[in-house]
């Protein structure tokens, strides 16, 4: 049995799911065949402050919600093999876990290991390690080679490496980005990227345009919005209530989806860092739902 805390989750987001309703600005045409067609996914440090606390009882609840597929690794105090069958106890797969940079470059071993343990097939690193707001030429030409190199380790293990864009990638460079820098210097066949659509468009990147330009060097997406009106940085930052529920902010969410999937995007996770995901969680899947082409 799971705690009061998570039951109270659990409720507040079953009412949230069985009332939510995108209305008629937030979707396309309500006739058609559906935008959103992958298996519903999530990134597990949406539920960041339950999960430790009561893991049966948080993965209870991202059943409920109808979540097939996670990102993520095991909570702490958890091991792998644990992990992996309470969530086969539940029907959900993991299909990416994530790893520090540093560790991952010191020694790929346990990412492998993990991933695997698993039933993984992806290893994201979400963060290059740099001075806040100054991520320079620098920082990109290692991580490149420092991608390059892991990369392939994976690949050789049977894994697909992933890094995931967090703004600050998109620092002005040459006649473009950093980020193009680093998509034009690793090897598509040791390095693949995961956009997060938030991160992507606070940093000034246009997610339709990069989807577009990349192709099917992006593999994984996080699902998230951010609030109208607010313009981003390059830290790589922002308050936790400028993280909306989907259709609620200001990306483009249907034409998102439907490059993504010309792109050949093979997993998508709903991430919601806000401190209000028992209500926005079901909120964005009800806008996912609703998106007809």
């Amino acid at each position: 049995m799971y705690n009061k805390t998570t039951t109270r989750l659990l409720a507040a987001a079953l009412l949230s799911l069985g009332l939510a309703c995108p209305d008629s600005g937030q979707v396309a045409a309500q006739s058609g065949k559906p935008v959103y067609t992958f298996p519903l996914g999530l990134q597990t440090y949406t539920y960041r402050n339950s999960l430790p606390k009561d893991v049966p009882g948080t993965l209870d609840l991202i059943k409920s919600l109808g979540f097939k597929e996670v990102e993520g690794g095991p909570p702490k105090g958890v091991s792998a093999e644990e992990y992996k069958k309470m969530l086969d106890e539940r029907g959900i797969k993991v299909t990416s876990t994530g790893a520090d940079y540093n560790q991952i470059v010191k020694d790929p071993e346990p990412a492998i290991k993990q991933a695997k343990t698993l039933g993984a097939s992806f290893v994201m690193v979400a963060w290059i390690p740099h001075e806040k707001g100054h991520f320079t030429l620098e920082n990109a030409k290692k991580a490149v080679e420092d991608f390059n190199r892991v990369g392939k380790i994976l690949k050789d293990n049977g894994l697909t490496f992933c890094y995931h864009t967090h703004g600050f990638e998109f620092q002005p460079y040459e006649d473009g980005t950093l980020f193009d820098y680093m998509v034009k210097n690793t090897n598509p066949d040791y390095v693949s990227f995961e956009m997060d659509i938030l991160w992507v468009t606070h940093g000034g990147g246009d997610p339709v345009a990069l989807l577009k330009k990349y192709g099917n060097r992006w593999k994984l997406m996080h699902l998230k919005d951010l609030k109208k009106g607010i313009k981003g940085d390059f830290t790589g930052g922002t308050p936790p209530e400028n993280d909306v529920a989907l259709g609620d902010g200001q990306v483009n969410m249907p034409e998102v989806l439907k490059q993504a999937k010309k792109a050949g995007v093979k997993h998508y996770y709903i991430e919601d860092e806000s401190n209000i995901e028992t209500t926005q969680v079901p909120k964005s899947i009800a806008y996912l739902k609703g998106l007809k082409e």
